[in-house]
């Protein structure tokens, strides 16, 4: 193995003196730093030796009006950004000569400084990884200033030539209605199903399964075979070598990321939305209607479904689940720290489980890990629950994506664009997406570097490798205001979560809430013809008896369980 990649450094470092060769003295000069970088650093990558060399030059060259300059950019703090701010921060002031203090934060401090900026005209940061959720927020103030706009126009001298769009999977996410990209995806990681594969194979608990519940233990196509095998491990089985085992894991506690828990299209899962992809149209998977590129309403009955059957149904499983077949530590836990606790070796499977804790699941010595590195795990499409319809969203996928604002002075808004541009560059975005494992890049996803890490990935390489990604997508253009309306559903959901409210109380005061916020958006104006316009109330029957979204309840909303061995998911 040493000798392999002996090898591979040797050839990598004689095809750049080659490539290097070519460049003038000048420019050979310049180019020492990028070419410490691109043999340490920057590999592997899907670019040759000698394509990395010319994109390096032209950030060399493009940065030179720039040298000297100090820029502040946030992010939120994950693996993937903390690769960016410890290392490629480092590289860019050391290739380009433009010093980047790349802030890690809490995802809710980036929004709330980000909200400070649209709302002060004050510049605090000058660049912002802020989450593509935000795309109805930024179509409808006028602050951000589009991507696709910029490179046609003031940041033209200094875009990218090899930035290569179309090679983006999340352009989709950060597209608004107008046709025009407002952010650039900087990394992206979806909310799929987790399961102990090792479990799921083993004879004696397939055989049991078999015998208690008429089909075979496998990965659950709907949430009634989830129930199923939250029962099972939970009730029937109970423990494994000696060990309490539990069939679902999540987190209750009355805390911002309860919200995320469910704006993180729960509803969606349970198909309380309508059809459509990135997201369903009228009516979206936060049950917001909307007429043109107006939200007219959450309320049921305003033609919402933010309190219609499927989100209560939803919601109640959600309650349910979490009190029978999780530990009961989980119920007073926030999302941050039950995330780990799969790794330990006592959860069967988890039906909300982000892919952004690969990384963090894969590490040698883990109860969930083999000794040859591979893990006991898998990843798999998310099971539906009774309401969902094919053409509908399955889950959501969350997109880190760059966002500039007006606000910020045009020198420094391009060289933070130079910064951005940077550190999704396919010189370094292979080696980023290998160590954060977030991928954003078609070219990337499709490389022969993860081809041979997919085998200790847990089903990840496969997932963004099939089509069934672009059913898992993030929040949408429905939402008029991301910040003032997600604040409200931890408050609203945590009442179902405690038992305070049932759920469809819980949804009733949500529904309420969100729109006495749009009445308020409507009254202020300031969102323009895209703002706020609510349906006037009408009997809820009359909206549950339309096509579509709000949908009436189900006369059975526990279908037979069906599952799919994982083997044959991968084939499809």
């Amino acid at each position: 193995m040493k000798k392999d990649i002996k090898k591979s450094y040797l050839a990598r470092s004689l095809a750049l003196s080659f490539a290097l060769a070519a460049l003038s003295p000048a420019a050979l000069a310049d180019m020492a730093a990028a070419k410490k970088w691109m043999s340490e650093e920057f590999t592997p990558s899907t670019l040759s030796a000698q394509e990395q060399a010319q994109e390096m030059q032209w950030f060399i060259d493009a940065a030179k009006p720039f040298q000297g300059m100090e820029i502040n950019v946030a992010s939120e703090t994950i693996t993937t950004h903390e690769y960016e701010a410890k290392v490629l921060a480092k590289a860019f002031y050391d290739i380009t000569g433009i010093k980047v203090n790349h802030d890690l934060i809490q995802e809710g401090d980036v929004v709330e400084k980000l909200q400070t900026q649209m709302q002060t005209g004050r510049n605090i940061y000058d660049g912002y990884i802020n989450d593509s959720d935000l795309i109805g927020t930024h179509v409808r103030y006028g602050k951000v200033v589009p991507i696709s706009d910029f490179i046609k126009g003031e940041g033209k001298s200094v875009t990218n030539p090899y930035l290569d769009l179309p090679d983006f999977i999340g352009l989709d996410f950060t597209t608004g209605p107008d046709g025009k990209i407002y952010q650039l995806p900087d990394q992206q990681f979806a909310n799929l199903y987790w399961f102990r594969a090792d479990w799921f194979e083993r004879a004696d608990l397939k055989a049991k399964f078999k015998k208690e519940y008429g089909y075979e233990l496998g990965v659950p196509l709907n949430w009634s075979a989830y129930e199923d095998i939250a029962e099972f491990f939970t009730n029937k089985v109970k423990t494994i070598d000696g060990e309490p085992v539990y069939g679902h894991m999540d987190y209750g506690k009355k805390d911002p990321s309860l919200g995320w828990r469910f704006t993180d299209s729960w509803f969606s899962m349970a198909g309380a939305g309508d059809k459509g992809i990135p997201n369903g149209l009228p009516v979206d998977e936060w049950g917001i209607r909307i007429e043109g590129c107006k939200p007219v309403g959450s309320d049921v009955a305003r033609g919402g479904a933010t309190n219609g059957p499927a989100a209560v149904y939803a919601t109640t499983k959600y309650v349910d689940w979490l009190k029978q077949y999780a530990p009961p530590e989980a119920q007073g836990m926030t999302f941050g720290e039950a995330g780990p606790v799969p790794a330990q070796g006592s959860i069967a499977q988890q039906i909300f489980w982000y892919t952004a804790f690969t990384a963090d699941m894969t590490k040698p010595g883990l109860p969930v890990v083999n000794e040859d590195g591979t893990p006991k795990w898998r990843m798999a499409p998310s099971p539906r629950g009774p309401y969902w319809e094919d053409g509908m969203k399955l889950g959501y996928q969350d997109a880190g994506s760059w966002t500039f604002l007006n606000s910020t002075p045009l020198d420094r808004r391009q060289a933070a664009w130079l910064y951005a541009q940077f550190v999704v560059s396919k010189s370094v975005s292979l080696k980023k997406t290998l160590v954060g494992l977030t991928p954003i890049r078609e070219s990337d996803i499709n490389s022969q570097a993860m081809t041979d890490v997919a085998p200790k990935l847990g089903g990840l390489v496969e997932f963004y490798r099939s089509d069934a990604r672009k059913q898992w997508t993030p929040t949408g253009t429905n939402v008029p205001d991301y910040p003032k309306l997600a604040q409200l559903w931890w408050q609203y959901v945590s009442e179902a979560a405690s038992g305070e409210k049932t759920p469809q109380q819980a949804l009733d005061g949500l529904a309420q809430a969100q729109d006495r916020v749009m009445q308020r958006l409507e009254r202020s104006g300031a969102q323009g013809e895209c703002g706020p316009k609510l349906n006037p109330k009408k009997d809820r029957e009359y909206w549950l008896s339309q096509p579509g979204a709000p949908k009436a309840k189900l006369a059975n909303e526990k279908p037979q369980g069906k599952t799919i061995a994982y083997q044959d998911l991968i084939a499809q």
